[in-house]
């Protein structure tokens, strides 16, 4: 930034204290009161011997993403085709475009990302301190962030910031994206329409929570959606939505809400369905209870393959307590899963299903039996020879599922 500008970013802030205005409630004022400080210091420049600011628009901006938006970084903010920020130190910030992460040319201060971390978590009423390293936040975009400071991490603050990039909100747009095939798709309508419970698996930035907007979309209208998650990600397009996320400890250690207790929580909702943004530990044993009970819903695990889920899904349940047995688990997994479906970000950035499976509800042992609907060979998503549980469900909503199946097999 340049010398003229920093001089004018100090009277903007000035007048901004002066005239009482936020940046985040009034951005047509803010706007208007920069333009008007870049236009007066530049005829002052002009007879007053002081350093030019050269292009107007470009300076207006500068002063406007340094003081109402996040400085070096908003341009990245303002890029559609940008889908993450990370910074591993104030010398490496680094961007993921389609899927390919790119080292850029911005270059901070150990300052300015503490000062950008604030400003980002203002609006959050969360913190990041020695008492609390790690911190998850939604910004007013709908962009997360995530913070991980010394000692946990060697030196500098590592900061994520996951924007919420908006390229699919519908089973068809999946499609016209290449993550799946029509047939595919109209099956996951079909199965979502026909109430059953579906498992969204795959690895980090596969896509999870944007199947899972999807498949959300897919529910009937009439229906009452409730979701539980770390922090808001979830965006169902329908009219009645109730959405619950998790809430830190105080300074004192206390008030801290669970997503086990979000679900818990949940089922007093009068929900028609249940959503649960991604299951890691003892509230995985919860959801099963719930899906058991005959209430349908959704959830995303971080897994290799549908196997490998159903398979995580038999573990997570038993970090719930010493009470909690496998015997127990297995047969209750075996009959609240339906559908499990695993994604992965392929190398040429395009996010792919791999997969679509379905749980028959058998098990012997500890072993799930699990049936392969739909699976990769020869780089396309194709019709197996697996069928899915209830297919009662499906003909009461209207679908003649070996018709779905069999088209275009």
């Amino acid at each position: 930034m340049s010398e003229a500008v920093r001089h004018v970013e100090v009277e903007v802030r000035e007048l901004i204290r002066r005239s009482g205005l936020d940046p985040a409630r009034h951005p047509v004022e803010i706007d208007r009161l920069i333009r008007d400080a870049v236009a007066d210091y530049d005829e002052r420049s002009v007879h007053g011997g002081m350093p030019t600011l050269g292009n107007l628009g470009d300076a207006a901006k500068a002063v406007l993403d340094t003081v109402a938006g996040y400085g070096p970084l908003q341009r990245y903010f303002d890029d559609p085709t940008i889908e993450e920020i990370w910074i591993n130190e104030p010398r490496k910030v680094f961007v993921a475009r389609g899927g390919i992460s790119e080292l850029t040319s911005t270059i901070l201060t150990a300052d300015e990302v503490r000062d950008l971390v604030e400003r980002m978590l203002r609006s959050s009423g969360r913190r990041v301190d020695l008492s609390s390293p790690f911190v998850d936040a939604m910004l007013p975009d709908g962009s997360r962030l995530h913070v991980v400071i010394p000692d946990i991490t060697h030196e500098h603050w590592h900061v994520n910031i996951r924007k919420f990039v908006v390229k699919a909100d519908h089973l068809d747009d999946l499609v016209r994206l290449g993550t799946l095939t029509r047939q595919a798709a109209r099956f996951l309508e079909a199965a979502v329409v026909a109430g059953l419970n579906i498992l969204v698996a795959g690895g980090t930035q596969a896509g999870k929570t944007t199947m899972l907007n999807c498949l959300g979309a897919a529910i009937p209208a009439k229906e009452r959606v409730v979701t539980c998650e770390e922090v808001f990600e979830l965006k169902i397009p329908l009219r009645d939505v109730a959405g619950m996320q998790c809430r830190q400890p105080s300074l004192e250690g206390t008030g801290e809400v669970p997503l086990r207790r979000l679900v818990k929580e949940a089922l007093r909702m009068r929900p028609s369905r249940i959503i649960v943004g991604e299951v890691r530990q003892a509230e995985s044993l919860d959801l099963l209870i719930a899906l058991n009970s005959g209430l349908p819903g959704m959830c995303t695990v971080h897994a290799n393959s549908a196997r490998e889920a159903v398979m995580k899904m038999c573990t997570l349940p038993l970090l719930a307590g010493d009470n909690v047995s496998s015997r127990f688990v297995v047969p209750t997994v075996a009959s609240s899963i339906d559908i499990v479906i695993h994604q992965a970000l392929e190398r040429d950035g395009v996010r792919r299903v791999r997969e679509i499976a379905a749980v028959p509800g058998r098990a012997e042992g500890d072993v799930i039996e699990v049936a392969d609907l739909f699976g990769m060979r020869d780089g396309v998503l194709r019709r197996l020879d697996g069928f899915p549980p209830h297919i009662d469900r499906f003909e009461r909503a209207g679908y003649d599922i070996a018709a779905l199946l069999v088209q275009a097999a």
